[in-house]
């Protein structure tokens, strides 16, 4: 048995840590300022259109607040009572955030209905568009960069925040549509229902991302990264002369664990199988374009079928 951590040299490990805490920071900070802006511009205008852009922001800054948590904890180093470490915090707080942009949907839709319910009172829209425009094009700049920043990091927490960021974007500019409608036409209905059409968008977001959360909690294994392993495989075990199976895969929400099991001639000495084994590990972990540890576990090839209880066995992946 034999284990091999990413080559990504530290520095740049440090680095990529600094840049996500930054962004993060960043992402709350932003995130305060949009949500003063928006409760101002709701008390100004009592528009549902608009609360229901203030109550996503609210759970906006909640979220973040709990994503700056786990970016911290998720990069702590094992400890004697956590021996993988703290990386799949990502996906509860990813969860998370899923599970507050629900919970506004559901705020959005109770507190608009209430209000068409008792009649409906719109004042001073142009200036409350104008604060809503202005909070849709910062969130869509900063959207931008955190999924960018995440992708590059290979972080799910950030990643995810960053797309959270980009909806809340997407539902201003929604707000502002619709708020110009009720401009335009005098028809106020238009501002309820534009409420309940960014409730239902962001219930759509913030179940993708509890999905996404289930996934990586249960390990789950994307076709395309496994896809990229195997022939990553194929190419160094034809090179070294080896063969494989029993492959599997999950990721942390940093980086993928890989486990195969390598096939080697009875006669040779344990030592070069371990060598090989080494060089492999190395190479994957090298050629892949996720970061990534591996571990082999070496067997032999000749009485495989039999210690395994395998009738027939073809040399590719079980």
């Amino acid at each position: 048995m034999a284990a091999s951590p990413s080559r990504i040299p530290l520095g740049k490990i440090e680095q990529q840590h600094r840049d996500a805490r930054f962004a993060m920071r960043l992402s709350l900070f932003v995130g305060v300022l949009m949500l003063v802006g928006k409760v101002a511009a709701y008390l100004v205008t009592g528009s549902s259109a608009i609360f229901s852009d203030a109550a996503e922001s609210v759970v906006h800054v909640v979220a973040v607040g709990f994503a700056v948590f786990s970016l911290w904890l998720s990069t702590r180093p094992a400890v004697p009572r956590f021996h993988y470490g703290f990386e799949r915090i990502t996906f509860f707080s990813a969860g998370f955030e899923g599970a507050m942009i629900v919970l506004a949907a559901g705020s959005i839709l109770v507190t608009t209905t209430q209000k068409w319910r008792h009649g409906l009172t719109l004042d001073h829209l142009r200036g409350g568009v104008i604060l809503v425009l202005a909070a849709g094009v910062v969130n869509a700049i900063l959207g931008w960069y955190l999924v960018r920043m995440g992708r590059r990091n290979h972080s799910l927490i950030l990643e995810a925040d960053g797309k959270h960021v980009l909806t809340d974007s997407w539902t201003s500019f929604g707000v502002v549509a619709g708020l110009g409608l009720v401009m335009i036409s005098g028809w106020k209905p238009f501002d309820p229902l534009v409420a309940f059409a960014v409730a239902a968008n962001i219930l759509w977001s913030g179940g993708r991302l509890m999905w996404q959360s289930m996934k990586g909690l249960l390990d789950y294994s994307d076709p395309k990264i496994g896809h990229q392993i195997r022939n990553q495989l194929d190419v160094i075990c034809e090179e070294l002369g080896l063969r494989y199976h029993g492959v599997r895969f999950r990721t942390t929400g940093y980086r993928q664990i890989i486990e195969v099991h390598l096939l080697f001639p009875h006669a040779m000495a344990v030592g070069e199988a371990h060598r090989q084994a080494t060089m492999l590990e190395e190479r994957l972990t090298m050629d892949l374009e996720v970061p990534a540890e591996v571990t082999t576990h070496l067997e032999s090839l000749e009485d495989h079928a039999e210690v395994h209880h395998v009738e027939h066995y073809t040399g590719r992946p079980d």
